[in-house]
């Protein structure tokens, strides 16, 4: 058996995303307990959607902060001064007005030092609140997207074109999802490690033997969302300067893919 080319076909991103018939998955099943390579795949593949939906957790806008800072403020407003009694001729009651001022003072500053670390303790609960807030709505966002993915993926409407790596990038592969319908496309990058500073991975469609920019392919969640095709023969993928290309760098091809059928 062809282990790699079991591999490459995309057998195992339908398995890991539920999209496999009984037969494929029970066939699958039986395989990567004889070929650890193919457990391997199915753990790397894992692995890149755990991280895809996890990293970069956005924190809130610091405008947001302020302007919950400043609503705290206005409905705590800072404890007016106790007046000062003032000195009367008779000495008992200026001694009098003096302890009174002192035990005012001293409680006036003792009340605000525990106004101040109260108040200090709240604005940092509602900081970390709003950071977990925003961190929630990240994931929402990126479990959507990749529920969205699988949707177009299991769409039987959706043409599937596998990409393979091309010498020397044998161990690169990404596939593409053309929508015979809407002629949509969506490409998920399977195994393109991240581009290079200065670098970005673009796709082409081949139309009558010609590469026709398809878009370029930025971080997303899951399926990344590209240029409508009207028609191709076969999909690419290269590295790119940021920005992209007017014209393919043939020396930088990374996978490539024909359209059957």
């Amino acid at each position: 058996m062809d282990v790699k080319a079991y591999i490459e076909s995309g057998i195992i991103e339908s398995y890991v995303l539920g999209m496999t018939s009984a037969a494929e998955s029970a066939e699958l099943e039986q395989l990567k307990r004889q070929y650890p390579a193919i457990q391997e795949a199915i753990d790397a593949f894992e692995a890149s959607l755990e991280q895809s939906l996890l990293s970069d957790a956005k924190q809130p806008a610091a405008h947001v902060k302020a302007a919950i800072m400043r609503t705290i403020e206005l409905e705590n407003p800072a404890q007016k001064q106790a007046p000062v009694i003032p000195l009367t001729r008779l000495r008992l009651t200026a001694a009098a007005a003096i302890i009174l001022l002192v035990v005012s003072a001293t409680t006036n500053l003792y009340f605000y030092r525990q106004f101040k670390e109260v108040n200090q303790q709240y604005m940092a609960l509602l900081a970390e609140k709003i950071t977990l807030l925003a961190q929630q709505q990240s994931l929402q966002t990126r479990s959507l997207d990749l529920y969205e993915g699988m949707q177009i993926m299991s769409d039987p409407a959706v043409a599937k074109i596998s990409m393979p790596g091309i010498k020397p990038e044998e161990g690169k592969l990404a596939t593409v999802f053309w929508d015979r319908k809407t002629r949509d496309v969506y490409v998920l990058p399977n195994k393109l490690p991240q581009a290079a500073a200065g670098t970005q991975y673009q796709l082409w469609a081949i139309v009558d033997g010609k590469p026709v920019d398809a878009g370029l392919i930025d971080a997303c969640n899951g399926l990344c969302k590209m240029k409508n095709i009207p028609a191709a023969a076969a999909f690419a993928i290269t590295l790119e300067k940021t920005g992209g290309s007017s014209t393919p760098n043939l020396q930088q091809l990374q996978v490539m893919g024909q359209v059957n059928g």
